[in-house]
């Protein structure tokens, strides 16, 4: 007997009987992240953004998260490059992704399919060498980013790191076309972290080198200072989000 048409209206991903996604939210509990921080070109930042979104200044934010424990997901590495924006005409701030490589394909189809986020097959990884805590990014056989920050130097606080960085409200231009080619939905979207718990935090000097990538480009936001770094052990859980700007409807 066949899958009814009301079990298929019903259904949040394909496959049916096997979904790639689940419902959100998804908690995601005990994340190791290192976060680097440095400044770009202004002008750099803004030929990246989809308009109307405006560059609030020249900040560059590198995530490197091992998800050692997401619901649906298991355990595997993410990385996020971040830049803070503003909708213009708005009060909206958040952080918007030009960048997200990521190992694992239900992460990177959830990321696309519901947030619109631009993710990327590739390979993060967090490690620690003697005293220092390094991460990667690697993609086409090339470590496109490398972060670095000293081993847990300096106690931090969540209320230090967040006011340095106020990434928790995530914006993305989602793009997905008819089957014909038409548009479907043209949306920039945003979501917030929701019950974030910092277990622990720690800042400290870091470093951060990009090696060019025509499939991962990085090098675009180019580092002109660097600035500190965060190591922070968290939980949170990922809602669902909401559309802010709709480009079929303006």
């Amino acid at each position: 007997m066949s899958i009814s048409r009301d079990e298929v209206v019903k259904s949040f991903s394909t496959p049916i009987d096997n979904p790639l996604i689940p419902r959100f939210p998804v908690q995601f509990r005990k994340n190791e992240i290192l976060t680097v921080l440095y400044r770009t070109d202004r002008a750099a930042i803004e030929r990246i953004l989809p308009d109307p979104l405006e560059a609030v200044d020249d900040l560059v934010i590198v995530h490197f998260y091992h998800m050692t424990d997401a619901e649906w997901f298991g355990n595997y590495y993410e990385s996020a490059i971040q830049v803070q924006v503003r909708l213009k005409g708005t009060d909206i701030l958040g952080a918007y992704s030009p960048y997200l490589y990521l190992g694992n394909d239900g992460a990177i189809a959830a990321g696309r399919e519901i947030y619109g986020q631009p993710k990327k097959s590739g390979n993060p990884s967090i490690k620690f060498v003697d005293d220092l805590i390094v991460g990667k990014v690697e993609r086409n056989g090339i470590d496109i980013i490398t972060g670095t920050m000293a081993y847990k130097q300096r106690r931090s606080s969540r209320e230090e790191m967040l006011s340095a960085i106020p990434f928790t409200t995530n914006i993305n231009l989602k793009i997905i076309p008819h089957i014909d080619g038409t548009p479907a939905i043209h949306q920039l979207t945003a979501r917030t972290f929701s019950n974030l718990v910092v277990h622990e935090c720690w800042r400290g000097p870091a470093t951060m080198e990009i090696r060019p990538n025509a499939q991962a480009p990085v090098h675009n936001l180019p580092v002109r200072e660097m600035m500190d770094g965060y190591y922070w052990v968290c939980d949170f859980d990922l809602p669902m989000g909401e559309v802010i700007h709709d480009y079929l409807k303006s």
